[in-house]
C-alpha cells in the first residue's frame, strides 16, 4: 500500500464518490432538458408563406419519419393550392406516401385518386394508380374478409393496364391482378368447401365450377378439380366423373393426387375424341337445369377492417 492510498480515509471515499454521483446526475438532467427542448420544437406548417418552401420542408419532415409533421404541411398545401398548379399532383402523392406509412391505407388511398382525378396526364398518374392498389390490397389482406376493398384493388390494377399501357409499372400492376385473382380464386374455394363439408354437393359444385372457370391456372382451380370429382361421386355422377378426370390429367398430368382420385387413364383422351368423333362435353350434371344455376350465399364473411381503423369515413 502506497502512502497516498493509506492516507485516503473511508470517509473521504465515500464523500469523493458522492461529489461524482451528483455530477453525473446533473450532467443527465442537462442532456435530458436538451432532448426534450428539442422534441418540445414542433414543425409549425403556417410560417411558410412560400409554398415550394413548405412543400421542401414537409418532405423534410417525411424524410426523418415525422409523418405528422410531413402531413401537416402536406395537408395545408393540398386545401391552399389553386386547382391546377403543377405541384398539387406531388402534394397528393406525398400525402398518399405519408398516410401510407401511419397505417391509413384508406386514406392514403384516397390521396392517390386525386391525380388520376385531376392530372390524369401528370407523370405520376400511374405510379398513383399502382399505389393506390396497393392501399386497397392492403384493406383486404385475407381472402375470409369481405372483398369490397379486393374488387376495388382488382379495378384499380386493371384500370392501370388500360390506360397507361407503356408504364413502367404494367408489369407490377399485371402481377398483383394475378395475386388479387388467386385470393378471390381461393374466396371462391374455400365458400365450396362450406357447403361440401356440409354434404351440400349441388352448391358446392357452383362455386368449384366458377374457379375453375374464372381463375384458370391458380392453385385453387386444381383444388377446386378435386372437388369436383370427390362432389360428383358423393351424388353418382359417373360421366362428370369421367369428364372432370380427363381435363384433370390433362391439366396435371404429374400429379400424385390427381392420380389418386380419379385413378390411371386407361385411354388416351385424343385418341378416344379422333375414334369417335365426340367432343367431351362440359362438366355439368347429367340434367341440367333450364338456365344456369345461380350462385348460393357465400357464407358471411368477416367484416374488412373498419373505416375507422383504415383511416377513414367509408369507401371514396
Amino acid at each position: 500500500m502506497t502512502p497516498d492510498s493509506a492516507s485516503i480515509t473511508p470517509t473521504a471515499a465515500r464523500s469523493s464518490l458522492r461529489r461524482s454521483t451528483r455530477a453525473l446526475a446533473r450532467g443527465a438532467t442537462v442532456a435530458a432538458a436538451f432532448v426534450l427542448s428539442a422534441c418540445a420544437a414542433t414543425f409549425d406548417a403556417a410560417k411558410y408563406t412560400n409554398p415550394v418552401e413548405l412543400y421542401r420542408a414537409s418532405s423534410q419532415r417525411f424524410q426523418r419519419h415525422k409523418w405528422d409533421d410531413a402531413l401537416a404541411g402536406f395537408d395545408r398545401l393540398a386545401s391552399q393550392l389553386p386547382a391546377r398548379d403543377t405541384l398539387l399532383p406531388r402534394v397528393y402523392f406525398a400525402q398518399g406516401q405519408a398516410r401510407a406509412r401511419k397505417g391509413e391505407h384508406l386514406l392514403a388511398a384516397q390521396a392517390y385518386a386525386r391525380i388520376q382525378d385531376a392530372f390524369p396526364d401528370d407523370s405520376l398518374a400511374p405510379e398513383a394508380l399502382y399505389e393506390e392498389g396497393r392501399e386497397y390490397q392492403q384493406l383486404w389482406n385475407k381472402p375470409s374478409l369481405d372483398p369490397q376493398y379486393g374488387q376495388t384493388a382488382l379495378a384499380t390494377f386493371r384500370q392501370l393496364l388500360q390506360l397507361y399501357p407503356d408504364s413502367r409499372r404494367v408489369p407490377d400492376a399485371a402481377r398483383e391482378v394475378a395475386n388479387v385473382n388467386q385470393m378471390f380464386a381461393a374466396k371462391d374455394l374455400e365458400t365450396g368447401m362450406h357447403y361440401f363439408r356440409r354434404k351440400a354437393y349441388d352448391p358446392a359444385l357452383i362455386y368449384f365450377k366458377d374457379v375453375v372457370r374464372l381463375y384458370p391456372g391458380t392453385p385453387a382451380a386444381r383444388g377446386a378439380y378435386i372437388r369436383m370429382v370427390q362432389s360428383y361421386r358423393a351424388i353418382n355422377y359417373k360421366e362428370e366423373i369421367a369428364e372432370t378426370c380427363t381435363e384433370l390429367r390433362r391439366a396435371y398430368a404429374t400429379d400424385v393426387e390427381v392420380q389418386r382420385v380419379c385413378g390411371p387413364a386407361t385411354t388416351p383422351v385424343r385418341a378416344t375424341a379422333a375414334a369417335t368423333g365426340v367432343t367431351p362435353a362440359a362438366t355439368t350434371p347429367a340434367t341440367p337445369p333450364a338456365s344456369a344455376p345461380s350462385r348460393p350465399p357465400a357464407p358471411v364473411p368477416q367484416a374488412a377492417q373498419s373505416p375507422a381503423s383504415a383511416g377513414g369515413a367509408g369507401r371514396p
